[in-house]
């Protein structure tokens, strides 16, 4: 079965824009529905044209997941943040595959009361180990308006993105003795939910629900990755989905094997300005540092 490395309304041949892939991204983009199902409270839907909303409200919130399962690429959705009195509540943009043993990458926006900036953590599992937070602030107002998130995967790296600007690297550090995720196939997920007992100020900040319902709104769905059937087996997507002599996939390239010079100083001072919290620096949550850390340059 041939391998679908770009899920598109329309049929574009990838090699034509290698060069641009390489650099940016390659971006292409598809409807909700094409690309996404719903997963709960389909009555917390509402479809405005090209943009979709979940709500939140006392009674539910709402999420979506991907029809299919993908192994390496780059996924985006652009994402308007719930406006206003947004505390209590959680947005999730995520990555993840199945079972107790998954890998998981996660965008987790943190709603604040009014005037109080969101804060942004990301996390990575791998084989069902996780508590490897980063906290940061945006350099912008995310509720204002619709602003792109991101994650690269290959077998090198994964990289999260905002507005294509890096903000985390997690490096495969594989022959350091520490695990990396590249042998599950992941789905792709967004949700909106009610999360006052930690989001905000460590839970000290409640959700005021006479400012429901709280509303976020998504455009722009791409998906430019390996497509995995769930009727072939992981090892066998996993060599599906990676570049061969025979075929040359644009996330196996040296040019996103690594940061350029321009996002490495994109990420310096990302983490020099923005960053809150990152578990590497947790000496009370960890004694030892963590092995990642110890070899991770940011």
């Amino acid at each position: 079965m041939a391998v679908v490395p770009v899920l598109s309304k329309a049929s574009v041949s990838l090699g034509l824009f290698v060069g641009l892939a390489l650099l940016v991204g390659l971006v292409m983009g598809a409807r909700f529905d094409e690309l996404y199902q719903p997963s709960w409270a389909m009555d917390h839907f509402v479809y405005e044209g090209e943009v979709l909303k979940l709500k939140l409200d006392n009674s539910s919130g709402a999420g979506f997941g991907s029809k299919s399962k993908y192994m390496f690429g780059k996924v985006t959705i652009q994402i308007k943040l719930v406006e206003g009195d947004s505390a209590g509540t959680v947005t999730a943009f995520y990555m993840s595959s199945d079972g107790p043993n998954h890998n998981e990458f996660d965008f987790e926006f943190l709603g604040n009361t009014t005037g109080e900036p969101y804060l942004v953590q990301t996390n990575v599992y791998v084989n069902g180990v996780g508590n490897r937070e980063q906290r940061l602030g945006l350099w912008f107002d995310p509720t204002t308006d619709f602003h792109s998130y991101s994650v690269l995967w290959n077998q090198r790296q994964v990289v999260f993105l905002v507005d294509e600007t890096p903000i985390r690297v997690h490096t495969n550090l594989e022959h350091r003795g520490v695990p990396y995720p590249k042998d599950q196939p992941m789905g792709v997920y967004s949700s909106i939910w009610n999360a006052d007992d930690w989001a905000t100020q460590g839970g000290r900040v409640k959700t005021d629900w006479t400012h429901a319902p709280f509303v976020a709104s998504y455009r722009n769905f791409e998906i430019n990755a390996c497509e995995c059937p769930a009727t072939v087996a992981a090892a066998d997507n996993a060599k599906r989905c990676s570049s061969s002599a025979e075929r040359r996939y644009w996330w196996d390239e040296p040019m996103v094997s690594e940061l350029n010079l321009h996002q490495n100083h994109q990420l310096k001072w990302v983490r020099a300005n923005h960053m809150i919290y990152d578990y590497c620096k947790d000496t009370a949550r960890f004694p030892v540092i963590p092995v990642e850390c110890e070899h991770h340059r940011h």
